[in-house]
């Protein structure tokens, strides 16, 4: 089940909240948020829902066990290995036993199967949690339907953001929801749908009609104009969704942690990733990077480590792979290079901007042959440009003006000098003009359109 199915919309959503706003016992409301998640998740995965619960409820029994043993670390590492063994059979078995087949006296058959939407993103929570606990940083949740819901909590469960179980402990014991938190909610759930429906699936549509083509008939122009809209797309995309997550977070009485920081305003390498995808980093920097040593030792191995796992995260091909450690290049000759580096701040944005733009290309292409055949184009190896990529192009850059602007503080700025103008009954008023009119005008582009993929359901 999709944020953006008039199903969620108008039948899901408004059954659970009005569920959770009329059942005041804390304990209840969990149990009914808990069906409500599972539900959810069973929509879309009615086989994989089993291993979820399996894995979770595994993992709680070892978290327990953990608390009370003296043998914490060795728990601790079977832990961690019982929640990964799942994510490492889905998403990388097929890689494993390729480069195993290598070997000319093996054969290994691997079946072919669907990756279980959101496991890296509960796999983590699991491991965030248990890690949390062995260091003393969190006590031990002792209901086991309070940590099902942690990990099956239906705003985030699919594609993030990753939640650490400290940051919402309190409120799976007592929530309180307030008029302004639930309204403020509605309006960042909104936000994200019309983020989503009329700016990331538009671009996003003109990515796979010029991508339609044989690559070998696009120009250079063509490659480049796709990925600066697929860069548009996966940002509106996802921030769209963790934007949606938030709001629904706010909706029930948790407080999620932003995501993303209009990443593409940058003026570095380092920046961006500061900036972008917020829970994925702070996970990998502190339960893999710090853990590791650090800066304090063999500090470039460890970032060699952390931008390859970051690549594989993503999945388990080539590509992400080479995405990964293109950042590490570009991290490691900032580190060493530093201010000498250091450029105005429009034209540092700007050249920060393209590095990335370059990135989704090694992130976009699954094929190595596709890849190697868009480089090639884009860096000359073709023609500079072709019709119908320049018509597809041309059509959109009205909607790319709009993304261009809304991927910076430039329209929350606008919002708070409005704001502070007006007073606060008016202010309300057009809140709920504006939050009514961007829903209506979404769901009509979703009914209308039948392009409406969330990018990182695939990770």
């Amino acid at each position: 089940m999709l944020f953006t199915e008039p199903l969620f919309l108008f039948v899901f959503l408004p059954v659970c909240l009005i569920s959770q706003l009329l059942v005041k016992n804390v304990t209840a409301r969990n149990v009914m948020l808990l069906v409500m998640s599972l539900l959810f998740y069973a929509w879309g995965e009615p086989v994989y829902i089993f291993l979820m619960l399996a894995t979770s409820l595994l993992c709680w029994l070892m978290c327990l066990w953990m608390s009370r043993s003296r043998r914490r670390g060795l728990v601790f590492g079977l832990t961690v290995a019982a929640a990964l063994l799942p994510l490492l059979f889905f998403k990388y078995g097929a890689m494993i036993t390729g480069l195993l087949n290598i070997i000319p006296a093996l054969s290994i058959p691997f079946p072919k199967l669907a990756l279980p939407i959101g496991i890296s993103f509960y796999t983590f929570q699991i491991i965030t949690y248990a890690a949390d606990l062995y260091r003393g940083e969190t006590s031990v949740q002792k209901n086991p339907l309070n940590f099902m819901l942690y990990i099956s909590l239906f705003p985030q469960l699919i594609a993030g953001p990753i939640v650490r179980y400290a940051d919402v402990e309190r409120q799976l014991a007592e929530r309180p929801v307030t008029a302004q938190m639930f309204s403020e909610g509605v309006l960042r759930f909104i936000t994200g749908l019309g983020k989503k429906a009329l700016l990331a699936n538009t671009v996003g549509k003109v990515v796979a009609d010029i991508f339609a083509n044989p690559l070998n008939e696009l120009g250079a122009a063509g490659v480049w104009g796709a990925m600066l809209c697929y860069a548009f797309q996966i940002y509106f995309d996802f921030s769209g969704y963790s934007d949606m997550a938030i709001g629904l977070g706010k909706m029930l009485g948790f407080t999620y942690k932003e995501n993303f920081n209009y990443p593409y305003i940058s003026r570095s390498v380092k920046e961006f990733w500061r900036r972008w995808h917020i829970s994925m980093n702070t996970f990998f920097r502190d339960y893999v990077y710090i853990p590791l040593g650090g800066n304090r030792r063999h500090q470039l191995f460890n970032m060699f480590v952390v931008w390859s796992l970051t690549g594989l995260w993503h999945g388990a091909g080539p590509g992400f792979l080479l995405w990964g450690l293109y950042f590490f290049v570009l991290l490691t000759i900032g580190k060493f290079l530093g201010d000498r580096l250091r450029l105005p701040a429009v034209p540092a944005a700007l050249f920060t901007f393209a590095l990335v733009v370059f990135g989704w290309t090694l992130f976009y292409f699954e094929s190595m042959a596709d890849l190697g055949s868009a480089l090639r184009i884009m860096f000359g190896g073709g023609a500079l440009a072709d019709p119908l990529s320049l018509s597809l192009l041309r059509s959109a850059l009205p909607v790319l003006g709009v993304c261009a602007v809304g991927s910076t503080p430039l329209p929350a700025k606008a919002a708070r000098v409005v704001r502070r103008a007006l007073p606060a009954t008016l202010w309300t008023a057009v809140c709920a003009v504006f939050t009514a009119a961007m829903l209506f005008v979404s769901v009509a582009a979703i009914i209308g359109d039948t392009y409406n993929p969330f990018l990182y359901f695939r990770f």
